[in-house]
Formats: structure tokens, C-alpha cells, sequence
């Protein structure tokens, strides 16, 4: 008798969460078509089958190749009790350091933006106190010894009072790259303000909110036409020479035909060192956002930069193994006679080379001495400084690429693409490896992406709903497994 079989691949299992009462459901990874599926099942709202890649080759990469060894934080904050993603601080079950801390300094902003993760606008007037935010600082410095990014946010950052002696606060930290994330309003129209950010000097960066050269777009994800702000906020970095990062929120049908045009728009800026591409996650305020229509995950997004930039290839754009599921990143070096004024150098370290032993060393096919160099490029732990040392040190490597002398920060061209799961995306395994957390003042450094699904504010009492079920079910298992005594 011949069975039937099913008209897909069965490739992995995981845990997720029901996108409707967000309680922890089983789930199970499909490749069909070549694309890649999380079915869900919750007993209570049924099965969702959700995209996970349009690539399953990419997925595949991801999962087999670039994986390394976990990075564990100096201090774990919680304990295990409830299971992720309920336990969150971090509990001793995360499986990655924080290579990127978020410090949330403001509610408040000058924008009422459709999409914004932390529903901020106008209305929103609270701000983190000077001493609250010491203590979010000492949180990042507690776990991580030395951080390696940290981010100020809000909210818009530059409305808090005492953004300059916030920013000093982080200076006088182990820090090795700090970033103020904003939306250039303020950096427009401040001269005075401008400057001060330019005294910071090396290892500041602006996180510039940048998602798209046409007005329909902005209108859509910001609520306003701020093309001319944002020219001016750029030209204003231009001249003081400070270094830059473009954000793209990308939303499929809205923007994300403009990928290669920002990319290529921004390598002629001469003050921004790369591109951030983030799809729109469904978090805080969506306007108008459907998830079936408009979500974009990792692979679709490298499709597109593939396709649009001119520039770059698929062994380009490559996964980052500390955290492959959720980041991809491609190198280039700067060169105006080049096509998109960019040289690809990603392709030239042969990203796909296996992984040896315990998984956390990449080789470089044929040259072992560059071996460490490899690694120290691929993972996001390393300040954008230290990563353009480690690219000139890697060019004696590398004979067919052509490196101008002296080459330094400015002369390498990053772009990342950072997704941020929501409900319906939600895969535990991966969120186990998120490196990009939250600092709280108590002391807890957060997921990003249980953090907006769970631990804001404004979430508190369906978490802790949910705690309080787990904790029913979990003193019923207790009693259930209670041994008998010997008769």
C-alpha cells in the first residue's frame, strides 16, 4: 500500500506565542516551495501559518552555517520560573549577551508617527529622571563589563531636558560606541545642539530616522512630509562631520521599492558610515498595519537590497551568527568610481565556509590566518570602529581588493537589516538569541521584542495574568509528579 505524504518538508519544532491571547503554543517550521512556515496551534484560537522566509536556501544558511557559540552576559538579573518569554531580565536561559543596549530616556516626542514600536507623540510628556537613567546605564555596565553599543532612544531623545548630561553619563561609562537614535528635528534646527554632539567626538554616532526620499511613504509611516528636515539635519552632520547611521522602517507596498535608492543616496553622504534596514514590526501604534500585507522578514529584505542597489550580490548580504534568524549585514568599502560608489567586500571573506568544531569559529577557505579577523567582522559585539580595524587589517588577506591607505572608519559602508519579531512572528528559539535588550532602572536588560510585546508599561497586567496562570499549572504539575512512598 503506498502512503501519502504531506506537501511539505517537516523541518524543525519550536514554541511561539497564540498572536491573539499571546499564551506560549507549540509550533513547527515547514519548507515548502522553497519558502519557509511557522505553523502555530493554540488550543484556543486554532492553527496560523505564518511566513518565515521566501528563501528557504537563506533560512537554511542561517540555521546550519552561521551559528556560533553563545555569549553570555557577566550578570543574570531573574531567575527561571515562569519560561520565556516570561522570565526576562535576563534569566540564566538567554543565550545572548546584550551586543546592543537601549536606553529609553523620553515618552515624549515632536512626531505623532503611524508606525512607532513605543506609541510615543506629543501627548506622551513623561521623561526618565537623570537618576533613573544612571541606573539603566549601570544595569548595561553590571552585565556587560565593557558595552559594546549603547543606544539612547525614547520617545524622541532630544526633547529630554537633560539630554547633553545624559549623554555625558554615558560617556563617563565603558562604552565603546554610543548612539543617539533620533529623528533629526532637533539636530535641524539647533546649531548650538549640533555641535555639542560633535564635541563627543570618536565612537558617538546619530541614529538617524531616514525611510524614504519620496513625501507618500513618509506620509504613511510618519504622519509628515519631512523631506526638507531631514536634508537639512544631514547637511548639518555633513558639515560637522559626524558620524551617521540611516534607519529605514521598511514596509512592504509603502517603501520597499526605495531600498537601493537610500542605500545608494547614502553612500554619497560623506558623514553617514552605513544603512539600518528594520521591517515594521507590530508593536505599539500600527495604523493601518496588517500584518498579511505588509510584514517583510529578513530574506525578503535581502531580496530586494540584491535587487535594487547595484551594488551587491547574495554572498554579500550575509546572516550574523550570534544572531542569524533575525540579523544579515554586508561590508563594502567606499569608492566614487564605483558602480552605487561602493566596492562589496563581504564576498571575498566566502561567508558560507563551514564551521568548525564547537560552531563558534567561521573559517576562511584557504587562509587560516584570517581566521579571527572572520569572526571579529561577522559579529555585532564589536564597536563600528573596531570592526573597520579588523577590515584593514583583513585586506592583506584579501589581494583582489584594492584598499586605500590609512583606511579607517569612513571608509567602510555597513548595511543591516534588523527584524524585530511581534506576536504573529514570534519564534522562542530565536528570541533566546536576541542580542539587542532594553535596560530597565531595576536593573533587568530586556529583549526588544518581549519587551514590546510584554514588559512595557502599558503590558504589565496581561503579563502578569500570565505569570499567574503558569503558576496554577505549574504547582498542578508539581503535585502530579510527587513520588508515592514505598508501601
Amino acid at each position: 500500500m503506498s502512503r501519502k505524504t504531506r506537501p511539505y518538508l517537516f523541518y524543525d519544532t519550536t514554541t511561539s506565542v497564540c498572536s491573539t491571547c499571546l499564551r506560549q503554543v507549540e509550533a513547527k517550521i515547514l519548507i515548502k516551495d522553497e519558502q519557509v512556515f511557522m505553523d502555530k496551534w493554540c488550543p484556543v484560537h486554532g492553527v496560523e501559518r505564518v511566513l518565515v522566509a521566501d528563501d528557504a536556501a537563506y533560512y537554511r544558511l542561517c540555521r546550519e552555517v552561521f551559528v556560533k557559540a553563545p555569549e553570555l552576559p557577566g550578570h543574570f538579573a531573574t531567575a527561571m520560573q515562569h519560561g520565556c518569554p516570561y522570565d526576562c531580565g535576563l534569566c540564566p536561559d538567554h543565550m545572548q549577551h546584550a551586543c546592543l543596549s537601549i536606553i529609553e530616556v523620553t515618552d515624549h516626542c515632536n512626531l505623532r508617527c503611524p508606525t512607532c514600536y513605543a506609541a510615543s507623540g506629543p501627548e506622551r510628556l513623561s521623561h526618565r529622571s537623570l537618576d533613573e537613567v544612571r541606573a539603566m546605564l549601570d544595569a548595561v555596565i553590571k552585565a556587560e563589563g565593557q558595552a559594546d553599543v549603547v543606544q539612547i532612544s525614547g520617545g524622541e531623545p532630544t526633547l529630554h531636558p537633560q539630554i547633553e548630561q545624559i549623554l555625558a553619563e554615558a560617556r563617563a561609562r565603558p562604552i565603546r560606541h554610543l548612539m543617539l537614535n533620533t529623528n533629526g528635528i532637533r539636530i535641524a534646527q539647533d546649531a548650538d545642539f549640533a555641535r555639542s554632539l560633535a564635541a563627543l567626538g570618536k565612537g558617538f554616532e546619530v541614529y538617524l530616522q531616514f525611510d524614504s526620499l519620496g513625501r507618500d511613504a513618509l506620509m504613511d509611516l510618519r504622519g509628515a512630509d519631512l523631506r526638507r528636515v531631514r536634508q537639512q539635519a544631514l547637511d548639518r552632520l555633513n558639515e560637522l562631520d559626524i558620524s551617521t547611521t540611516l534607519v529605514m522602517t521598511v514596509k512592504r507596498g509603502v517603501n520597499d521599492d526605495e531600498i537601493g535608492d537610500v542605500i545608494r543616496f547614502a553612500a554619497q553622504q560623506p558623514c553617514v558610515r552605513g544603512v539600518t534596514l528594520q521591517p515594521v514590526q507590530q508593536a505599539g501604534r500600527t495604523d493601518g498595519f496588517d500584518a498579511r500585507l505588509h510584514r517583510l522578514t529578513v530574506s525578503e529584505v535581502r531580496r530586494r537590497i540584491i535587487e535594487q542597489s547595484g551594488v551587491f550580490t547574495p554572498e554579500d548580504v550575509v546572516p550574523v551568527p550570534c544572531n542569524p534568524d533575525s540579523l544579515a549585514m554586508a561590508y563594502a568599502l567606499r569608492n566614487p568610481a564605483a558602480p552605487g560608489g561602493l566596492v562589496p567586500l563581504t564576498r571575498h571573506l566566502d561567508p558560507r565556509s563551514l564551521v568548525e568544531g564547537t560552531a563558534n569559529t567561521i573559517v576562511f577557505e584557504g587562509d587560516p590566518q584570517a581566521r579571527d579577523l572572520v569572526m571579529k567582522l561577522f559579529a555585532t559585539n564589536l564597536s563600528p570602529d573596531a570592526q573597520a580595524a579588523c577590515l584593514s587589517d583583513l585586506m592583506c588577506c584579501l589581494p583582489q581588493v584594492q584598499a586605500p591607505q590609512g583606511m579607517g572608519y569612513r571608509d567602510v559602508f555597513r548595511v543591516l537589516i534588523v527584524q524585530f519579531m511581534d506576536a504573529t512572528s514570534l519564534d522562542i528559539r530565536a528570541l533566546k538569541k536576541s542580542c539587542i535588550h532594553m535596560a530597565r532602572p531595576d536593573g533587568r536588560l530586556i529583549p526588544f521584542e518581549s519587551y514590546n510585546l510584554f514588559y512595557r508599561d502599558e503590558r504589565s497586567q496581561l503579563l502578569d495574568a500570565l505569570r499567574s496562570e503558569l503558576d496554577v499549572l505549574h504547582a498542578q504539575r508539581r503535585k502530579a509528579l510527587i513520588p508515592l512512598q514505598p508501601v
